[in-house]
């Protein structure tokens, strides 16, 4: 094996522990990390790490500590640059500096404007060999959340649906049950991997649902859950109110709300921000996904209905949308879970790449990703 399918292989492997952390790690990004040394051709690993949750310890430090002395002279495959800024911890790179790590292998630059391009400065001052850009697409979509926190102001995306056969998600003010149980536990799944799960009030009215992940020994990884609800309709007996001392419920309102009725959540132990509302008198999608990345949320997962899906992909905020399928009809009219102006922007080939659909169970999924 060469050095640089060396290289590649444990930046694979870096990725894959940057995945681990999703959805754990906000308002920091998940960041992976792998240490190495040659024994003849054969490269053997002598550390390795991943951001932890809530942010720290960070990779770079979990898998120098695993190394010991044995970093000493090795070569570290990294999948974000080293952070090179004293915070609550002091700065990866010196770490790795101090480490005697003699060769960094780093995905992408860190765009946090006190790291940018810092890092690596730092590492190749100390006299480090540093390579970058290995793999750096795939380094890029495992972080776009914080990418698009730093950069944009709001968090990664991902756009989930469900609906029948003929194209329904919901009748009189209900949604249907219409996913099979592979389906439900990849959902239970990406929200565990995410750091929110958000709704409009209108799903919290119709179906009062938890918002858990609820897969077996995974509830702890339960995300925030975010209702947009403008006029704060909320139920204060609903379930995402009675539970949110165990898992944290934020509700983004409009300027209007009364203080007495926020007071009213605020003593349940609710979370509440006031957002802009725009010219149709709902909150302003754009003004609330800043409002949720100035709180440090990388990535949300909406689990909400057809108006609020329409409402974040007209705003061009979607990143990722999940279509799932059932076979089953309606047979009946109903509540579209796609309406013709959210369909129509999903489908254009200029605005998101549609995959080959992939069978969950009795379902079938569509994954589209939005175009750069």
């Amino acid at each position: 094996m060469n050095a640089a399918a060396i290289d590649l292989s444990m930046m694979r492997h870096a990725l894959t522990l940057a995945r681990r952390g999703l959805g754990r790690t906000w308002p920091n990004p998940s960041v992976g990390a792998v240490i190495w040394r040659m024994e003849g051709e054969q490269p053997i690993i002598v550390g390795r790490g991943f951001t932890q949750s809530g942010g720290r310890p960070h990779a770079e430090t979990e898998a120098i500590a695993m190394a010991g002395e044995a970093a000493r002279g090795a070569s570290m495959a990294v999948t974000l640059e080293p952070c090179a800024h004293h915070g609550k911890t002091p700065p990866c790179a010196e770490a790795i500096i101090n480490a005697g790590i003699h060769r960094v292998i780093s995905a992408i630059t860190d765009p946090d404007p006190r790291v940018d391009g810092g890092g690596h400065a730092l590492l190749r001052a100390a006299g480090i060999e540093v390579v970058t850009g290995v793999l750096a697409d795939e380094a890029r979509a495992v972080n776009l959340g914080f990418i698009h926190k730093v950069i944009d102001q709001r968090p990664l995306i991902t756009l989930k649906l469900a609906q029948t056969a003929d194209g329904y998600a919901g009748v009189a003010g209900r949604q249907l049950m219409v996913s099979s149980a592979s389906s439900k536990q990849r959902v239970h799944l990406a929200r565990a991997n995410h750091d929110a799960i958000m709704v409009g009030v209108g799903t919290v009215l119709a179906d009062n649902p938890d918002l858990t992940c609820r897969l077996p020994g995974m509830m702890q990884f339960s995300p925030i859950r975010i209702v947009i609800d403008t006029h704060l309709s909320t139920p204060i007996n609903s379930r995402l109110v009675e539970t949110c001392s165990t898992v944290p419920t934020w509700i983004l309102i409009g300027p209007n709300v009364s203080e007495k009725s926020v007071e009213v959540m605020l003593e349940k132990g609710v979370y509440i921000e006031r957002v802009a509302i725009n010219a149709s008198g709902h909150l302003d999608m754009r003004d609330a996904m800043r409002v949720l990345a100035s709180r440090g949320l990388t990535r949300i997962l909406s689990e909400g209905g057809p108006m609020l899906a329409e409402a974040l992909v007209e705003a061009d905020l979607v990143d990722t949308v999940e279509i799932y399928t059932s076979p089953d009809r309606l047979g009946r009219e109903g509540v579209l879970a796609m309406r013709p102006g959210l369909r129509a922007r999903i489908e254009n080939k200029h605005l998101f790449d549609g995959a080959e659909p992939v069978a969950i169970g009795r379902d079938r999924l569509v994954h589209y990703t939005r175009i750069k």
